[in-house]
């Protein structure tokens, strides 16, 4: 226990870390179980806690990425590299969506390769079928991003070099989704469900964090308008936690929503972000995001987040946080997962 607490970035870092990801592979593992119980109750349990098990394994990623559990990368790493695993992220590398992920917070930027709305545009007939997936809550637009990560060294050419890998992942999961199919189908079938739900979190939670559009500028590097600006950062991100009055909850999503305070200062754990938010904002209730209007937000707009080009007038900064507030816009962002590495 000394020589593990020697190796963790802070010293309350070995309780919370270590609770977070024991609660990760303990909810995968259970979850996974209880998805071949004969009774129906316990599958749908066990479905919700493999879904949660991803949910936090996906945001562990997300704090290896910042260098925050371990005090040496290359152990941050190890430990992000086990959770791609866990959470189905393991067809890129860890390094790739760490970079990429980099590039947000410095630029200020929303960096990325695939340019998905050119892609909606250029194929309507999908477009409307990705639309009538996501009016039924299917995450279609998730599952067209996270196709292209699984086979991303056959689809973007920088990353050709990384096919011997991305193959044997492919084998591996492929192969074992592919028996579940076969002898166990209602496993396989619950699995598909805990995973969809995995990604309607995730990019719920993202989806009103910043008001600025995505540039594909990940491989062809070109001065960002706003790098360094530290000011415009602060007014172009939106705090959103599932609850103020009850700060537990954001343990749920491991306080992701703490947005301003986690891009105030990024190397901040996921537990010292509520006195951060505390002390940035006063806990002014009108500085956040409703969760009854995130709710809202995202249940409108489900359908036109799809390819939908924001008039030039659209509101920004404060305009934006007011209007998300009210729960009555903006339509917010779509598939900006961490998790996808492009």
């Amino acid at each position: 226990m000394t020589a593990l607490a020697g190796l963790i970035k802070e010293p309350d870092g070995l309780l919370y870390y270590g609770a977070a990801t024991g609660y990760a592979i303990a909810a995968f593992s259970l979850g996974f179980a209880g998805l071949f119980h004969g009774h129906l109750l316990i599958n749908a349990v066990a479905t919700l806690l493999l879904a949660h098990g991803m949910t936090i394994a996906a945001y562990l990623i997300h704090e290896c990425g910042h260098n925050l559990v371990f005090s040496h990368s290359r152990h941050n790493a190890a430990l992000g590299r086990f959770m791609s695993w866990l959470c189905g992220a393991a067809y890129g590398t860890y390094e790739d969506m760490r970079y990429k992920h980099f590039r947000h917070h410095v630029d200020n930027d929303d960096v990325v390769w695939f340019d998905y709305d050119r892609f909606f545009e250029e194929h309507p007939r999908l477009t409307k079928v990705t639309r009538l997936f996501e009016w039924f809550y299917v995450p279609a637009h998730d599952l067209i991003m996270h196709t292209v990560m699984i086979f991303t060294s056959f689809i973007i050419p920088m990353r050709r070099k990384q096919r011997v890998r991305n193959v044997t992942v492919i084998l591996i999961r492929g192969g074992i989704f592919a028996l579940l199919l076969f002898f166990v189908p209602k496993v396989a079938i619950l699995y598909v469900i805990a995973y969809l739900i995995m990604m309607h979190v995730l990019r719920f939670m993202d989806s009103v964090q910043h008001d600025y559009p995505y540039n594909t500028t990940l491989f062809e590097y070109k001065k960002p308008p706003h790098k360094g600006d530290f000011e415009w950062e602060q007014r172009h991100t939106f705090s959103n936690p599932l609850s103020l009055s009850f700060s537990k909850l954001n343990w749920l999503t491991l306080n992701f929503g703490y947005h301003n305070a986690h891009h105030f200062d990024m190397n901040v754990p996921w537990y010292r972000l509520p006195e951060l938010h505390r002390e940035l904002t006063g806990d002014d209730p009108d500085l956040v995001i409703p969760f009854r209007s995130q709710l809202r937000l995202y249940h409108d707009n489900r359908v036109r987040r799809i390819y939908n080009p924001q008039p030039e007038d659209y509101p920004t900064g404060p305009d934006y946080l007011q209007v998300a507030r009210s729960g009555s816009g903006p339509v917010g962002g779509n598939a900006a997962s961490f998790l996808t590495s492009f």
